[in-house]
């Protein structure tokens, strides 16, 4: 009887992100191990999907750990945080060194690092790696963000890039950095994501809100911009979101969805990183807090009602002009969350070492994640000109973008303010613009401030040091 050649990659956690990753392996003609807590989500992928490749079933650690080649490869699909260290310590004293042990999970990058070090100390590669694109690009090929050794990825880098999305035939994974710099990255296209779908919700809401459109209406908008420059994965699906009827009452889709947005965390992560960082993500930030403030229930029932502007409709031939106007807005916005995104990227590679590849990291994200936009392509030509590039905002391309949308941009604005249809993500992105773009800001006064009321000093513009005023005596200045 001939023996069975061992198993080339192992998934263990086989909810559905984990049995579409498995089956992605196998359909690349990998012999897959498999693995979950319980047997049963093992045989029912293998019964429905065996024939898509060679599927390995193990009803325990052991056998799945046994039926692999070394140096094993790993991949862990289970919830982050406790469940996955669980998953880890099960594993640990089953593999021998040099094997590779891959967290594909949403896991803080903290863990990650934490997790690492630990592994290393028995010998053992560990990878956290970011997977993007949903249930259907684990299936179909996803943007695979992996951290962990230079090592690892030389073990673990050909079978991801194999099983990866491709643009223009080149894959969407790249080696990010050392210890938790995948799952850093990762975080930050979700807090992205998060930005992204904020902004193009308040172009829905002006649309409807502000010019009377109705969502089929909006739906054929959309993909006319779909057809253009905001190209995007997120645009597409938002055409077919707004199109479609719900069955059972004939009404509009988004009329019949409860408008409480959830998260899971990411984004939160996201914002939480760039404080700590100091990094000013002030769209991401608003977006986490625009779906914290949709799942306010109590808050918003006793707020409605509280007066509003009286005018509250563009007439007829404003309304076929504004949506152009928002087209630009959402442009020009959405340049700014990915120029935050791409900033605190940097400072993550700074206070890590990191090093990590700006221009690599938009290639990948061009296909299978759920940000991939045609935009993407030019983000990753700004980065390889100028890999040091302080914002995306100043490369000469992005730049003339902005130039060209701002007028637009502010008169959405405006119009959002006097007809009382929120946008903050709008908002949001032009005040960091305005900001950035300014010569003086007033933090100056605010200096002033703190130094007035605790003597938390401050420096000046004509010539070096630290000084404070003795504002509570006879106002002369001290250098500290």
């Amino acid at each position: 009887m001939a023996v069975q050649s061992q198993a080339q990659v192992g998934v263990t956690g086989l909810a559905v992100m984990g049995r579409n990753l498995a089956r992605n392996f196998a359909r690349h003609g990998y012999r897959v191990a498999v693995h979950n807590r319980t047997a049963a989500r093992t045989t029912a992928l293998v019964e429905e999907f065996g024939h898509e490749g060679e599927f390995r079933p193990a009803r325990t650690p052991e056998e799945f750990v046994t039926s692999l080649e070394r140096p094993r490869r790993i991949v862990i699909m289970v919830k982050a945080g406790g469940p996955t260290d669980a998953v880890i310590d099960e594993l640990v004293p089953l593999l021998d060194a040099g094997d590779v042990v891959v967290d594909g999970g949403n896991a803080h990058f903290l863990d990650t690092r934490r997790r690492e070090q630990a592994l290393r100390a028995h010998g053992l590669h560990f990878v956290g790696s970011g997977i993007s694109g949903g249930e259907q690009g684990a299936l179909e090929g996803p943007s695979i963000m992996p951290g962990g050794t230079a090592e690892s990825y030389r073990v673990l880098g050909p079978l991801l890039e194999d099983i990866a999305a491709k643009v223009d035939g080149a894959p969407c994974c790249t080696h990010i950095g050392p210890d938790g710099a995948g799952h850093f990255v990762k975080m930050v296209h979700n807090g992205i994501e998060y930005a992204d779908m904020q902004l193009i919700a308040e172009a829905y809401d002006l649309l409807r809100h502000g010019a009377g459109r109705q969502p089929g209406e909006i739906a054929e908008i959309f993909r006319g911009w779909n057809d253009g420059r905001l190209e995007s994965y997120l645009i597409g699906i938002t055409a077919e979101v707004l199109a479609h009827t719900d069955a059972a009452t004939g009404k509009p889709f988004v009329d019949v969805v409860l408008d409480q947005a959830e998260q899971k965390g990411t984004g939160r992560w996201t914002v939480q990183t760039a404080l700590e960082l100091g990094i000013p993500v002030s769209g991401i930030a608003e977006a986490v807090f625009a779906r914290s403030l949709s799942g306010s229930a109590e808050l918003r029932a006793a707020a409605h009602g509280l007066p509003g502007p009286t005018e509250t409709w563009l007439d007829s031939a404003a309304s076929d002009r504004f949506a152009e106007d928002v087209e630009q807005a959402l442009y020009a916005s959405k340049m700014v969350a990915y120029a935050q995104g791409f900033n605190q990227i940097q400072a993550g590679s700074a206070e890590y070492a990191w090093d990590i590849d700006l221009g690599a990291t938009a290639a990948i994200w061009r296909g299978g994640c759920i940000i991939r936009a045609r935009f993407l392509d030019r983000i990753t030509a700004a980065y390889r000109a100028d890999g040091r590039l302080p914002t995306l905002l100043t490369d000469e391309h992005f730049r003339e973008a902005l130039a060209g949308a701002q007028s637009s941009w502010r008169r959405v604005v405006t119009t959002a303010a006097q007809l009382g249809v929120p946008a903050p993500g709008f908002a949001t992105a032009l005040a960091y613009y305005d900001s950035l773009r300014a010569e003086r800001l007033p933090a100056s006064l605010v200096q002033g401030q703190r130094d007035y009321f605790g003597a938390h000093t401050y420096r000046r513009t004509d010539r070096v040091g630290t000084f404070h005023t003795l504002w509570g005596g006879d106002r002369s200045e001290e250098e500290r």
